[in-house]
């Protein structure tokens, strides 16, 4: 069995130290843009949940904060009566109603009607 030198051994770990910075720093900037548009949404999660409930009656079921087209807006999911999954989208800085769209299965198969 060959002995490795310190040299390459060294280098391993740095390499090694290396990529776990950059993981570590990937997600610390996540968490920091959601920290961002908290502090820039004008409208509470509570304020754009009551108002996606008007629109849409059902059960909330998810609220996130997002960034699209330049605009932060609160999307908000609602599961309703037909167990349609709806996402609701609110001005996070006006608190006015932007949209409703239906949200297609994440699993990329086809949904069957119920029989």
């Amino acid at each position: 069995m060959r002995q490795q030198s310190p040299l390459m051994l060294g280098l391993a770990m740095l390499v090694f130290a290396a990529g776990t910075m950059l993981v570590a720093d990937s997600a610390s900037g996540e968490e920091h843009s959601k920290v961002e548009m908290a502090a820039a949404a004008t409208v509470t999660i509570h304020d754009a949940i009551k108002t996606a409930s008007e629109k849409v009656p059902g059960t909330v079921i998810e609220a996130e904060l997002d960034r699209k087209h330049g605009k932060l807006i609160w999307e908000v999911e609602v599961v309703t009566a037909e167990h349609k999954i709806m996402e609701v989208h609110i001005d996070a800085e006006t608190g006015t109603f932007i949209d409703i769209e239906e949200e297609k299965a994440k699993s990329g198969r086809l949904k069957r009607p119920r029989s």
